[in-house]
């Protein structure tokens, strides 16, 4: 039976299952006994040399990551982390229409001009709907005062309820001004032009990218190798942080198996990843479950794209 992902946009528990020590490639300088290693480094070196990006990747903008980012710690409570996660906005400002002038993108290796959107329209497609209503909470969040305000609740104090409010606060946006944002990308992190966001809920500024969409170009498709996933092989699913050399990704592990292990394989122009597991033999749930791991890559990651050992394709970073 086919594993299927239960996310269904709730967090998951997960615990980072192995780390490998600085300067090491786990699927190397683990004992070559085990069948799961020297599988998956065939399938690796198969996804390595089948790697054959487009002139878009190293020469024009190829995000790795989605296009809404947090320019620093937001002080998330349960509330407004769902409401980020879900895309429940609500404006309290009159948001440009009028695009601006051509930005810049600013890679570790040279820049790029391109066209950007209004504001306007990077609210737009922050915006993903409204939450649903809860006791006590209106659905219409109430006339903007003069100025672009906070809202005015009904009453002459608002309504007061004692009824739960998770997961039905939209994030109040109280002013946008246009910047940059830090992104990866096929060419490494670059500083994009975005809209900052002001998020009267959260401690630092949404950031939408302003680039238009004929400027981004997508991934290459990838090229799996043939035959199917070699037993107790698993693959990686995102890339959750990249910190100079080291390097988190999630697996897609049963929710029954054990001896969850990071393995690597690292060359000069493209990093492989993915896991072994030791499957469960008994009855168990064809649940899906991501479990983070980390390894220490002998030189730090750069631009070099981090591929899935069992589809080719190149990994995006996790959204927060």
């Amino acid at each position: 039976m086919r594993r299927t992902a239960a996310l269904l946009g709730l967090p998951l528990l997960m615990i980072v299952a192995g780390c490998a020590p600085a300067g090491s490639d786990p699927a190397v300088d683990a004992p070559a006994a085990d069948p799961r290693r020297d599988a998956f480094a065939q399938r690796a070196t198969e996804v390595a040399d089948a790697w054959r990006p487009l002139p878009a990747w190293k020469s024009g903008y190829v995000p790795l990551q989605d296009p809404t980012v947090l320019v620093g710690d937001p002080g998330f409570t349960d509330e407004t982390r769902v409401a980020f996660r879900s895309g429940w906005y609500r404006d309290q400002i009159d948001l440009p229409t009028a695009k601006p002038a051509d930005g810049a993108i600013r890679f570790p290796d040279g820049t790029l001009s391109v066209p950007l959107v209004s504001a306007a329209t990077a609210y737009g497609q922050l915006d993903q709907g409204d939450p649903p209503p809860c006791d006590g909470r209106p659905r219409d969040p109430g006339p903007k005062l003069p100025g672009g305000g906070p809202t005015i609740e009904p009453g002459p104090d608002g309504p007061v309820s004692s009824a739960p409010q998770t997961a039905c606060v939209p994030l109040t946006v109280t002013a946008v001004k246009l910047g940059t944002a830090p992104v990866r990308t096929s060419r490494g992190e670059a500083q994009v032009p975005a809209w900052l966001f002001t998020v009267e809920e959260l401690a630092a500024p949404v950031a939408r990218l302003a680039v238009a969409p004929q400027a981004v170009s997508a991934p290459p498709e990838p090229a799996p190798p043939a035959g199917p996933a070699p037993h107790g092989v698993v693959g990686a699913q995102d890339v959750q942080s990249v910190d100079g050399a080291e390097l988190t990704w999630r697996l897609g592990v049963g929710s029954c198996d054990t001896g969850i292990t990071p393995l690597v394989q690292e060359r000069d122009d493209v990093v492989v990843v993915g896991g072994s597991v030791v499957t469960a033999t008994g009855v168990c749930n064809s649940m899906l479950k991501l479990e983070p791991v980390t390894a220490t890559l002998k030189a730090p990651l750069g631009g070099r794209p981090v591929l899935d050992v069992l589809t080719g394709a190149p990994l995006r970073l996790a959204s927060s």
